[in-house]
């Protein structure tokens, strides 16, 4: 199994971890110092040994961060964790902070009325981010000091750094050469007047080089800096070991391999203007090429737009990597459906028969994050990830989320169905059929080029709102090619200002969510594509649409049909017989009988 299920949060080691970081505050003269989730790399996923709040804290979620004063000690998380925050940690020790609309600067400002210098490690934290806290600080007498890292002092069975071996991805799957994409970049580099950018996010990287690697579970990347020159060739700085002859072949001579040691004396050699990311590279980047008197330019990580467009190649993986998924999900709701109603499976049964089912393929190579399967009340926590001691029944009466995705090295997967086990209460059927209002409306969506998430986010809100009811989180974030499923610029998201462009491929995910009662969500992955041609179009006007990419039967059991409009029931039928005419032929017997049932028209 790729997934385990033993208890990772220890709220019971908080205390005693918080006491002994506030004895290193006040041995280097500090008022505070703070605790991110963020590795050097700034990637959302972390290795062991940089899972430096979730140690400190037992808060295992994948976005937040501490800020531990000598009187209190706040957790700051969004709204995917408000409510399994409150299981994963001391509170009487920790108090959570709903972020980010309370800020880290007026929070600090606010617990720090006499002032003093508060730490963080510059290798932890953004320019922008710091830049952002200082600005709310001004004047208040609260300073931000970089200081080496006091969680660390005090971690004293802290895991080793990642090691994992470094694989080739083929042209096959990539669609181009990584000789070209760096030629491509160094252009668009050079034509902005600078020398050289510097690339700190391990996705960036695996794009770049069209190497995949294994620092990181669920996620095949790897951990290692790079500097991209106006010419095209390329510094990587990584460890050694992790490098076959292989792929020291395939990176070829315009490749200069060093150690990641050898990192930021390298930056001090370079020659301005360079580019840094403020949104992703350690401020000690810039810090470090501002000491040797090197011209800095902000500008965005190069790879992000041109690995957010998926190539032709690229499309087509994917598409074929949800197909070999979607068939894989069919055999286990086929399962699922016969074997739930006899009572006797838990939330980890129905786990380990999915990922059973994902490796049926022979093509699954790792699972795409930890499946998130919960039922009844354990389905309101957004981001659930099912354990021994939480492991629940799965009862007739209650729904069951089920999130959960394959890497493939074709593409990267991500869906989540909301499961019916018997009748359901009308109160639960009204809002699913809300939920799946608000993903058939963004799957039929066309718009102007030029709109970002931040314009389309709310038309998959329009029918919860009419019910005073939403979702605290965004309604759908990128996805990496067999590279990360959380992945950016691109979200469709009330916060985003990134155009969508033609390639790009993304959730689409609306949900509702009852503390204590039931969740719901409903999810499929949809790729950006000029929209087709429309009698009495605006021909002077360019429009985008979506395309799905996810073909697995909506539950209809949860559906009050008497609440769809036309459109809606037409769309759901026609996504249901292309569901039936592409999967169906990739199923055994009795899964195929249970798909041709699953998706009669309503």
């Amino acid at each position: 199994m790729f997934q385990s299920f033993e208890t990772t949060s220890r709220p019971d080691q908080g205390p005693p971890r918080l006491k002994a970081l506030r004895g290193e505050i006040a041995r280097a003269g500090l008022a505070g110092f703070i605790v991110p989730r963020a590795d050097v790399h700034q990637g959302e996923y972390v290795a062991p040994a940089d899972q430096r709040l979730g140690w400190l804290t037992g808060f295992t979620g994948s976005a937040g961060f501490a800020v531990v004063l000598p009187e209190i000690a706040g957790v700051f998380i969004d709204g995917r964790y408000r409510t399994q925050i409150k299981s994963q940690v001391d509170l009487a020790a920790f108090t959570p902070v709903p972020w980010p609309e309370t800020k880290p600067g007026p929070w600090l400002v606010e617990h720090l009325p006499g002032g003093g210098q508060v730490g963080f490690d510059p290798w932890l934290h953004t320019k922008r981010e710091i830049a952002e806290i200082e600005a709310a600080l001004a004047g208040s007498g609260v300073e931000l000091a970089p200081v080496e890292n006091l969680v660390d002092r005090i971690w004293p069975d802290r895991p080793a750094p990642p090691a994992g071996p470094v694989a080739v991805q083929p042209i096959d799957f990539a669609g181009e050469t990584h000789g070209a994409k760096c030629a491509r970049l160094a252009a668009g580099i050079a034509a902005a007047g600078q020398s050289a950018a510097v690339i700190t996010l391990p996705d960036s990287i695996a794009w770049l080089l069209n190497i995949r690697g294994s620092d990181v579970e669920r996620n095949p990347v790897v951990h290692a800096f790079a500097i991209l020159r106006t010419s095209g060739q390329v510094m990587l700085f990584i460890a050694p070991e992790k490098l076959s002859e292989d792929v020291r072949a395939h990176l070829g001579p315009d490749v200069t391999l060093r150690p990641p040691a050898a990192f930021a004396p390298a930056l001090r050699t370079l020659k301005g203007p360079v580019r840094v990311d403020p949104a992703t590279a350690p401020l000690q980047v810039t810090r470090e090429l501002e000491d040797a008197g090197i011209a800095i330019v902000d500008g965005a990580d190069p790879c992000l737009l041109p690995k957010a467009r998926k190539n032709a190649t690229e499309v087509a993986g994917m598409a074929e990597a949800h197909l070999r998924d979607g068939a894989a999900m069919a055999e286990f709701l086929a399962w699922f459906d016969a074997e739930a109603p006899k009572g006797g499976l838990s939330e980890i049964d129905a786990v380990k028969r999915l990922e059973t089912c994902r490796r049926a393929t022979n093509a699954l190579k790792e699972i795409s994050f930890e499946t998130i399967c919960g039922t009844g009340p354990n389905g309101a926590i957004m981001h659930y990830r099912v354990s021994e001691e939480t492991n629940r029944p799965i009862r007739a009466g209650e729904v069951v989320v089920l999130d959960s995705g394959g890497q493939y090295q074709d593409g990267t997967t991500d869906i989540t169905r909301t499961l019916a086990v018997g009748p359901v209460d009308p109160e639960v059927r009204a809002a699913f059929t809300r939920v799946l209002q608000g993903m058939i409306a963004i799957s039929r969506l066309r718009w102007p080029a030029g709109l970002a998430g931040a314009h389309l986010d709310a038309i998959a809100r329009y029918n919860l709102w009419l019910a005073g009811q939403d979702f605290d989180h965004g309604t759908g974030h990128g996805v990496g090619c067999y590279l990360s499923v959380h992945e950016g610029p691109q979200r469709l998201s009330r916060i985003s200002d990134v155009p969508f462009e033609p390639g790009m491929i993304l959730s689409n995910e609306p949900g509702y969510y009852r503390e204590g009662a039931f969740g719901i969500r409903i999810e499929n992955l949809i790729v950006v594509e000029e929209a087709p041609d429309l009698p009495g179009r605006d021909a002077a006007r360019r429009m985008l649409s979506f395309r799905t990419l996810t073909y697995v039967p909506v539950d209809r059991r949860l559906i009050d049909p008497e609440m769809l409009t036309t459109a809606e029931r037409d769309w759901l039928n026609r996504y249901h017989d292309e569901v039936r005419r592409l999967i169906g032929p990739r199923l055994g017997d009795p899964a195929r009988a249970w798909l041709i049932a699953a998706t009669e028209p309503i």
